[in-house]
């Protein structure tokens, strides 16, 4: 069964780099787990509402470098 929620989550600012996990069982019968990673900003819209959305704004870019840093570093040390 599949994790509705992140593993992990690393957050620098307003960017977020959130940690999956997807157990598999591979052609040979081993079972095993794959991670993936989702980066999102976060956002006010104009009505005061927090959005979400995977577009970087220029002073973004070095936070999200950070946060898919510690999500790598997390995901080869685990």
């Amino acid at each position: 069964m599949a994790n509705k929620l992140p593993v992990k989550k690393f957050k620098a600012g307003g960017v977020e780099a959130s940690i999956w996990e997807n157990e598999f069982v591979g052609r040979n019968g081993d079972a095993g787990v794959a991670h993936s990673v989702k980066l999102e900003r976060r956002y006010k819209d104009k009505n005061g509402e927090w959005q979400g959305t995977g577009s970087l704004k220029e002073a973004d870019i070095p936070k999200a470098v950070l946060a898919l840093n510690k999500a790598y570093e997390w995901i080869v040390l685990s």
